[in-house]
């Protein structure tokens, strides 16, 4: 029997989420998706609910609108650039693990897929204060009981056509990613691979708990059988 997926997306305003999003939408094992979000994603669709939701620290008020997923896309994220260390864990240490125990207890038959970025460090010791929180992160939401947990871990990302959160830099960073592919392809992807490979991860599950470009590029050209 073919595998009903039911998502709930995190960050679909932003460039990776409106990527995953819009896989998630084309795929016919995608049976329905909830975005949650502090604003609208402006996307209308049959397969999509959209719940506005103000406080990502707190879901006890919609805690019943969470159940009955096996899925989640957690692609929310925010640049280090300019914050301490102390204000980026918790957007982005604080902030991903009260979501993530929220729905492990909601759905412990839920697949979590995570996105984080090229260099997290699983250490947790190293000089970039980005790649050790992250790498927090990633340790710690393989410690929940989900299911399954992935962590995706994308470098440079060529954005789908038509994408509308896309800031200009990454445009034109999009434009040379044949170029890139060329000169660094272990470190380059598509955002289409990435949502795809993350449908095939809750389908099929992958080999692998960290799934570098070249994993992600893998996992979503495989259509059947089980991970490598």
């Amino acid at each position: 029997m073919t595998m009903k997926i039911k998502i709930i997306i995190f960050g679909a305003t932003g460039m990776v989420g409106e990527g995953v999003l819009h896989e998630a939408l084309k795929h016919p094992d995608v049976e329905s998706i909830l975005v949650i979000g502090r604003r609208s994603c402006n996307v209308k669709h049959e397969k999509l609910k959209e719940l506005l939701h103000k406080d990502f620290f707190d879901y006890s008020t919609i805690r019943e609108h969470l159940r009955g997923f096996n899925a989640c896309f957690f692609c929310l994220g925010v640049s280090s650039v300019g914050m301490n260390e102390q204000d980026y864990s918790r957007i982005t240490y604080d902030l991903t693990m009260q979501a993530a125990t929220t729905l492990t207890k909601l759905n412990p038959e839920m697949t979590f897929c995570y996105v984080s970025g090229t260099g997290t460090d699983s250490t947790e010791q190293g000089k970039m204060m980005w790649a050790r929180v992250k790498g927090r992160t990633e340790n710690h939401l393989t410690r929940l009981p989900f299911k399954a947990v992935y962590l995706f871990r994308p470098g440079l990302m060529k954005p789908t056509k038509g994408q509308k959160n896309v800031k200009p830099l990454f445009k034109v960073l999009g434009s040379l990613y044949p170029l890139w592919k060329v000169l660094s392809p272990k470190n380059v992807c598509t955002l289409e691979e990435v949502g795809i490979a993350m449908i095939q991860a809750v389908r099929i599950g992958y080999a692998k708990q960290i799934l570098e470009n070249k994993d992600i590029a893998q996992l979503a050209g495989t259509n059947s059988g089980s991970g490598a």
